[in-house]
């Protein structure tokens, strides 16, 4: 059952995905959403600046772009603003092409499957219903299993204890900095994606080991990639 953990198995295999900008075109949705709340409670943040800490959980994002100096008692306010906009923006959310291919794919060949996101609980119920998929996916996470958001890899560990597989045999795809940096912090190996809007000399500089332009074109290279190297370990 998605979400349910069990005792590490040394010999399994799995794959952690982000959601967010990696399985789901919402990057920029969520700039959108951040920048509206950030206007309503009189904060001008431009949009490119919002854009590179998504990915970050909410109170690291607001943290990082509005000034120390601010009400911070509006901070759950402005949060609750992002989420009620992002809202909004369900019915328009859209899968990245070969997404669920990619994840049917890594299912397939044997490898146990997880999300592994720290989006709200409703925003990621709607995801994967979007995504299509969930007949391939073993384990799923939101906000509410880790204390601390990306960077910290909180919810990398709570996806690799959901599996019951050690983070040795385990890869990570993320479109984020963010994401390349929580794998790293755990020593898992990590793809990045571009198709969440950061370049790949940035994922590179943040520790992704390749970098591909979208879940398909990672599908297209599946045994070129970490992901076969994965494969290839749990076939000897």
């Amino acid at each position: 059952m998605p979400g349910a953990s069990s005792p590490p198995d040394n010999g399994r295999y799995g794959v952690l995905f982000d959601v967010d900008g990696t399985l789901i075109d919402s990057s920029y949705i969520h700039t959108l959403a951040w920048w509206g709340a950030f206007r309503q409670y009189g904060h001008d943040v431009p949009m490119a600046a919002i854009h590179h800490f998504v990915g970050m959980g909410g109170a690291r994002l607001v943290d990082n772009l509005l000034p120390p100096d601010r009400d911070r008692s509006e901070d759950d306010d402005v949060m609750a603003s992002h989420g009620a906009l992002y809202a909004s923006h369900w019915p328009s959310l859209r899968a990245f092409a070969g997404a669920k291919e990619l994840l049917e794919q890594c299912h397939s060949d044997g490898l146990a499957v997880a999300l592994a996101s720290s989006a709200r609980e409703r925003d990621l119920q709607v995801m994967r219903s979007v995504l299509d998929a969930d007949a391939f996916i073993d384990a799923a996470t939101s906000s509410k299993d880790a204390e601390e958001s990306k960077p910290a890899p909180d919810i990398l560990a709570a996806a690799i204890k959901a599996l019951g597989i050690d983070a040795a045999n385990a890869v990570y795809v993320g479109d984020a900095v963010w994401d390349m940096k929580a794998a790293a912090a755990l020593d898992i190996p990590a793809i990045g994606v571009t198709c969440g809007g950061i370049s790949a000399t940035e994922l590179r500089a943040a520790g992704a080991v390749e970098v591909y332009e979208s879940p398909r074109h990672l599908l297209e290279n599946l045994g070129s990639s970490a992901i076969g190297r994965l494969l290839a370990r749990g076939s000897n």
